[in-house]
């Protein structure tokens, strides 16, 4: 299977500009998905904005043609279950064949924007609840649909669904063991410390043990230089 490769745009921001002029520039070089966080606020930053992302994908899909596009991940408990799956069914009628609906459980890092807002945080098995629920009725609408999660538990009902689980900075040995059990993507940055935006080298060295463990999909995360990652994304592709 060819790995594509997508990249999350920047949505903590006070305007949709970047998040648009990067997807479009993401088409362009031949990147295959543009991804929108979902958070309420930056993690750890509560004074920082954050836009929501069905808005921005939405215009997104109105600015491209072919370019997948999707949530990383949509959290179950911000909107009823309900709302979750119209959103995206909105979505994937704006753009069909082009939605990935990356859903998640939501953890101990994100309780204090739920706590902020006056939404449950609910018990794991209860977020497990809606997630299953929510990817269920998502399969059913035809499309593809990614569970993200650390825990054994979240990542077993991808599995016992039939959705694809999709790991955060995971290892090689992560992906590769995930990869027995059902198809597995991977997203995270581009490098492990603060030192620079890396090139297409580093990009590709990243990558290739996550490509040979069994990922499906890599989704960087940003600040990545989009020429730098579709150089890297050709030398990926070509195995």
């Amino acid at each position: 299977m060819t790995p594509r490769i997508g990249v999350l745009v920047p949505s903590f921001r006070d305007t949709p500009a970047d998040a648009l002029t990067i997807a479009q520039e993401a088409e362009r070089l031949g990147i295959d998905g543009v991804f929108v966080y979902d958070h309420l606020w930056p993690p750890g930053q509560p004074d920082r904005p954050a836009i929501a992302p069905f808005p921005v994908l939405g215009a997104i899909a109105a600015i491209t043609s072919v370019v997948r596009l999707g949530t990383l991940v949509a959290r179950v408990g911000i909107v009823p279950d309900d709302l979750l799956v119209a959103e995206f069914a909105a979505l994937a009628a704006l753009a069909p064949q082009r939605v990935v609906a990356a859903l998640g459980t939501g953890d101990h890092l994100s309780f204090e924007e739920n706590l902020a807002f006056g939404l449950p945080v609910g018990t794991a098995e209860e977020r497990r609840g809606s997630a299953g629920a929510c990817a269920r009725a998502l399969i059913s609408l035809g499309l593809d649909v990614w569970i993200g999660g650390a825990s054994r538990r979240t990542t077993a009902l991808a599995e016992e669904i039939g959705a694809i689980a999709n790991l955060w900075q995971a290892s090689p040995k992560s992906v590769a063991a995930q990869a027995t059990r059902s198809e597995v993507t991977w997203a995270g940055m581009a490098r492990r410390d603060a030192g620079g935006v890396p090139d297409a080298p580093a990009i590709a060295a990243r990558s290739r043990p996550l490509v040979e463990a069994g990922a499906s999909w890599l989704v960087f995360g940003w600040p990545v230089d989009l020429a730098e990652l579709a150089a890297a994304a050709r030398v990926i592709r070509s195995g």
